[in-house]
């Protein structure tokens, strides 16, 4: 992997507090931060709007402190609110360019990407990266379809935006989403699920660096 300048964090942690099942969501994440996550995404699809953004906001306090990037999942109302450093939505959300209308909205727009046929130029004028998953995950049902290492090979080949990778990757298979193309690993039950978040950090950063290049 070739740290991206336009994109340069190569662990990204996703997390929410249900996938979070051994230690308090947030000792996880500060946790995860300390083994070298590089950017972390608050993802709460069952919360309600207020607790939604009560950790958001709780969330925010640690990612300031560490200077870490957060980004926001889907709620542009909340992203507004904490000022957080990003948002990311999927095809069945906000449109980025709906998003950029609003000036109070955060500048930096992640988009799920799940077939070919939406890389839509005018929408991927407003996106700075994609969320591309690989491997079937229990913690994300809703996706049309995986690219599996292949799809995010061709993916690479058709768009140059920063291509990040999540869905059911662990220590185990990383190394391989790096070396089909992946600008970022993001993380979901890797971590939160694990017992020692950071280790777990620890060891898949290690990969990421194993996997680099200049």
């Amino acid at each position: 992997m070739k740290i991206n300048p336009n994109f340069p964090y190569p662990l990204y942690l996703v997390i929410s507090e249900k996938d979070c099942t051994h230690l308090p969501w947030l000792e996880v994440a500060e946790q995860a931060i300390l083994g070298g996550v590089d950017i972390i995404q608050l993802r709460e699809k069952d919360s309600n709007f207020d607790t939604f953004l009560q950790k958001a906001n709780d969330l925010k306090k640690l990612t300031n402190h560490y200077n870490i990037p957060l980004i926001i999942n889907d709620s542009v109302e909340i992203a507004i609110e904490i000022k957080s450093f990003g948002i990311h939505v999927g095809q069945t959300d906000h449109k980025p360019s709906e998003i950029n209308k609003n000036p109070k909205a955060p500048k930096t727009i992640g988009w799920s990407i799940e077939t070919i046929d939406q890389l839509i130029p005018e929408e991927l004028e407003f996106v700075q990266h994609l969320g591309v998953g690989i491997y079937p995950t229990p913690t994300k049902t809703n996706s049309l379809s995986q690219w599996d290492l292949d799809g995010l090979q061709f993916l690479k080949s058709k768009t140059d935006k920063p291509l990040i990778a999540i869905g059911g990757i662990n220590k185990g298979n990383i190394a391989q989403v790096i070396q089909a193309g992946a600008d970022s690993i993001a993380v979901v039950s890797a971590i939160c699920a694990s017992k020692n978040p950071l280790k777990s950090a620890q060891q898949l950063k290690q990969i990421i660096h194993e996997n680099s290049y200049s």
